[in-house]
């Protein structure tokens, strides 16, 4: 009986130790709120102060999930969540319009540890997107799911459905408006390509990345952008880094952007910052693509590139302070 108990509490201490190895590993979380034309001329300072104050309640609440061994996927899900309930960003509740003057949502998900996804593209009533996405990756045996279905699986599994108007913002129709009213004239570089994304590495070592957007004020109506696209504007591999992307997503379609930063990484040994540089800056720069992406690899180290004039960021890693950006400097 006494051998017994003993190789009970034997086998407890070690569980126990597993468990405290675990969870005394590091961490790192990256969060972004879209690339573009973002100036100190265009953005007035109690706007940049707003867009500050909430990148930082973004990563704090990330951090609070990881720093008690919470999934790098629970944390991106929620900051991406924090952010399309957030009308200051082009995701969720403040989503740019279409040319119908409808609000069209796309978002995606993937886990770096089991390779992967789930996606939703089009949908017009899922109040989050990113959850809706991660329930395809869970709870189907599909990557991707648009429109009608999307909608009809989210509100199966139980997610929060509303009524398109619930997205309306009047700065986004505004906007909209404007652009409507130029439409000939007004290129594609300046109907805005925001974004939102997170990636994060947690304390099991596990990477995992997560996007949503609004797409492109008066884009067609139907049109899917890299979001939702896996490899383009979303990827996560435990064996390199996981990336989001923002920015012109046709171009990060084409050049299947995540996941070309991730082959750099593999096929050429190049280290997260150098892979990022050769797509963003380099090659993406030279086809005339706009736009940026965040990225964190297997040993925690971050890199937040973009080839426009700013891109809000922000970043914290365990035990350290929060760091947000907007400008290029």
């Amino acid at each position: 009986m006494k051998k017994t108990l003993l190789l009970v509490f034997a086998f407890v201490i070690v569980c126990f130790a597993k468990t405290v190895a675990q969870t005394a590993g590091t961490y790192t979380l990256v969060i972004h709120g879209g690339a573009g034309n973002i100036t100190p001329a265009n953005l007035p300072p109690e706007k940049a102060a707003q867009f500050e104050t909430v990148l930082t309640e973004v990563l704090r609440y990330g951090d609070s999930i990881l720093k008690v061994g919470g999934t790098s996927l629970d944390a991106v899900e929620f900051c991406v969540r924090m952010m399309e309930d957030c009308p200051l960003f082009n995701a969720g509740k403040g989503a740019v319009f279409n040319a119908e003057g409808k609000n069209e949502l796309d978002a995606a998900i993937m886990d770096g540890k089991t390779g992967l996804a789930g996606a939703v593209a089009g949908v017009t009533t899922i109040k989050n997107p990113v959850s809706a996405a991660r329930a395809v990756m869970e709870k189907s045996e599909h990557v991707m799911l648009s429109g009608k279905g999307a909608e009809t699986f989210a509100a199966q599994q139980g997610l929060e459905i509303v009524t398109p108007d619930y997205f309306f913002t009047q700065p986004r129709w505004d906007a909209y408006m404007k652009t409507k009213a130029n439409a000939d004239s007004i290129s594609n570089m300046d109907k805005k390509h925001g974004t939102v994304g997170c990636v994060a590495l947690d304390r099991y070592g596990n990477l995992a990345a997560a996007t949503s957007t609004g797409g492109m004020t008066y884009k067609k109506y139907g049109r899917i952008g890299d979001t939702p696209v896996i490899g383009a504007g979303t990827y996560a591999d435990n064996s390199t880094c996981a990336v989001s992307a923002t920015g012109h997503g046709e171009y990060f379609i084409r050049n299947v952007v995540a996941y070309d930063i991730s082959a750099l990484m593999k096929y050429k040994n190049l280290s997260v910052g150098e892979a990022a540089d050769e797509v963003i800056m380099n090659k993406l720069k030279n086809q005339g693509g706009s736009g940026g992406i965040i990225a964190v690899d297997t040993k925690g180290n971050v890199t937040m590139k973009f080839n426009t004039n700013g891109m809000f960021r922000g970043s914290v890693k365990a035990g350290e302070k929060i760091k947000v950006g907007i400008f290029k400097d």
